[in-house]
């Protein structure tokens, strides 16, 4: 029974005043288990660590945070080219909810105690020129970025959630519900590029499959080195 609890208290242990991204009521709706005004922090204690697959969790949690600074950086790169243009308000309101993710990352980073991947430089540089590159194809070619990046986003979250069930769904609870909003962003991402012309991009199937092989790439080494 203290096993199956322990992912639990590691985050709550961590609870702590927080300035939400669009106010409590929104943050309550995102991340439901999460009391008002309430955030992660450090647990001042390793006991509420024990019982969990720290190297499972670890994994997860470094490369979902490496995921969500590259799309932040993608989204960066967007804005660059297309903030000033009609799609600039759309590519901020997806910017917006990876800013949410990547807090929310940042912070658990802090909660479970781990270290970020080696790569963050390289993904600072490589997401910028993979957002800003596209959205010289203009709208579409952004919207196609934005396709094949969630698509393989929400996938590599379905395989995470799967394998936190294996282990033990109760004891990962919390952390699969942010997964789970997550993808679901992500999910909506990806619909709002399809809704926007994104399969009308200049090769368009050429440039997501090599986009998706740049996830591909980047999800194995992240989530190791």
């Amino acid at each position: 029974m203290a096993a199956a609890g322990a992912l639990a208290p590691a985050l709550r242990c961590s609870l702590g005043r927080h300035r939400a991204l669009s106010g409590a009521a929104g943050r309550r709706g995102r991340w439901p288990f999460l009391a008002e005004g309430a955030s992660l922090r450090p647990c001042s204690t390793r006991a509420a660590l024990d019982g969990i697959n720290k190297a499972v969790v670890d994994r997860i949690i470094r490369v979902d945070h490496a995921g969500e600074y590259g799309a932040n950086r993608i989204y960066a790169g967007q804005m660059a080219v297309l903030g000033r243009s009609a799609a600039g308000p759309l590519i901020q309101q997806m910017w917006n909810q990876e800013k949410d993710h990547l807090r929310k990352f940042n912070e658990l980073m802090i909660a479970y105690r781990v270290r970020p991947t080696v790569l963050l430089p390289f993904w600072n540089v490589a997401g910028f020129i993979l957002g800003a590159g596209s959205s010289l194809l203009g709208k579409k070619g952004a919207m196609a970025c934005t396709v094949a990046v969630e698509e393989s986003i929400s996938d590599h979250y379905n395989n995470q959630i799967r394998t936190l069930m294996e282990e033990d769904p109760e004891k990962y609870k919390e952390l699969m519900q942010i997964i789970k909003q997550c993808r679901d962003d992500e999910l909506e991402h990806h619909d709002i590029g399809l809704e926007h012309d994104a399969e009308r991009a200049p090769a368009y199937s050429v440039l997501k499959t090599v986009i998706q092989l740049g996830c591909k790439a980047a999800i194995y080494l992240s989530e190791r080195i």
